[in-house]
């Protein structure tokens, strides 16, 4: 039998409990923040659970447990499918998986990523009945044109979760809506670790070659034509030495990379592809303003807290971006920065140019930096995610 370990005054230490995370796919490029938050963990011991990894390169990780494929037995699918009415997850097997997994893991709790992996497993989660939360991130509580019933079950999941984590305000706004008791909703913010966006110093460019940067995926919601827009606007006025970086993957590229020729832009706007965290960093420290004008889509899809943003303002960039989603929670206007009505090149091109006014500009980006490091800091906001994580084992027990 093994002797408990004790600390120095013989008191017996208690085990580290772990949380199984489950994240279908682990990682996504665009999932930084996940895997920063599964990482720096202190008090709990993590195993990851997913159907498919990616991007093991740039997201080392060990502890993480692909889910088998379930086993097929048509007996048992073709009775539990179409005598007792099961739910899919039961009768294709995956429930036996995920149940087997987790005891595997000696999980104390299970951690689920995104609302709509939540609703999948909101079947699961009632049967199995171990202590859970589901954290929401901005387009996993919108409604889905292909899945009609798909509010309606994120309702019963909001109902039936001991805790639900959100990203923002605004989101805690959008789930209590949906009919979530306010009083299990607890704010889970993105954790930037500071020690890799030391604040920077700047100058005003001599030349008037103020250099605007963005970092996001090229998808719809980030405002990537009104901020081409607005750039071309402003450089054909105040600055016409002015750059633009875009830095980036994603499906609207070729649109992009069009814009840019159509607005005559192509010695002003440079259009990098992916660049990793060294490379981010590297950019931040050459450039003079963030750029960020995420605006609501036809599919009602919206931000929480944008990550590049709260690393740019780390390093003393000041933002200018739009009243959407939890941008404002993280940019105060006139403070941080400016912040313009969404889909909007006319007043963003004016925030751009107003923002290099010197004594604006310099403590905008002051301001930015302390920002982040009270409300965004990584140690802290995980220390809080541990406290959920308490929260909910001490609620089941």
């Amino acid at each position: 039998m093994d002797t408990p370990r004790r600390t120095p005054d013989n008191t017996p230490l208690m085990p580290t409990p772990t949380v199984a995370s489950y994240c279908t796919t682990f990682l996504k490029p665009e999932m930084l923040h996940i895997y920063r938050q599964v990482t720096a963990l202190q008090r709990y011991r993590t195993v990851v659970l997913a159907k498919e990894r990616q991007c093991e390169d740039r997201y080392p990780f060990e502890s993480v447990r692909l889910l088998e494929k379930p086993r097929s037995n048509f007996v048992r699918r073709f009775y539990l499918k179409y005598i007792r009415k099961a739910p899919p997850i039961f009768y294709r097997g995956e429930f036996q998986v995920l149940r087997r997994a987790l005891a595997d893991a000696r999980a104390d709790l299970l951690h689920v990523y995104f609302g709509h992996t939540g609703v999948h497993l909101l079947p699961f989660l009632r049967a199995w009945g171990g202590p859970s939360l589901v954290s929401f991130h901005g387009a996993d509580v919108m409604p889905r044109a292909q899945d009609p019933t798909y509010i309606g079950r994120l309702t019963e999941l909001l109902r039936f979760v001991p805790l639900v984590l959100v990203r923002s305000l605004s989101l805690r706004d959008r789930v209590v809506a949906l009919g979530c008791p306010e009083t299990k909703v607890r704010l889970n913010r993105t954790g930037i670790p500071l020690e890799s966006y030391p604040l920077h110093s700047r100058t005003v460019p001599a030349d008037g070659a103020w250099h605007f940067v963005q970092a996001c995926r090229l998808i719809p919601k980030k405002g990537l034509r009104t901020a081409l827009h607005a750039f071309a606007a402003m450089r054909r006025g105040q600055w016409p030495a002015a750059r633009f970086t875009i830095a980036g993957e994603g499906p609207m590229r070729d649109e992009i990379a069009a814009l840019v020729a159509e607005l005559g832009l192509g010695e002003a706007v440079t259009l990098t592809g992916f660049l990793d965290q060294s490379e981010l960093r590297s950019l931040y420290a050459r450039a003079h303003v963030f750029i960020h004008p995420s605006e609501m889509t036809s599919d009602q899809n919206q931000e929480g807290v944008p990550n590049s943003m709260l690393e740019a303002m780390a390093t003393g960039l000041p933002v200018v971006a739009t009243l959407h989603g939890g941008i404002p929670e993280a940019v105060r206007d006139g403070k941080d920065g400016l912040l313009v009505p969404e889909a909007n090149s006319a007043a963003l091109s004016a925030a751009l140019g107003r923002i290099t006014q010197p004594g604006l500009w310099a403590a905008a980006g002051r301001s930015a930096a302390e920002r982040v490091r009270a409300e965004f800091e990584q140690k802290s906001q995980v220390a809080r995610l541990e406290e959920c994580y308490d929260e909910v084992r001490e609620s089941r027990e």
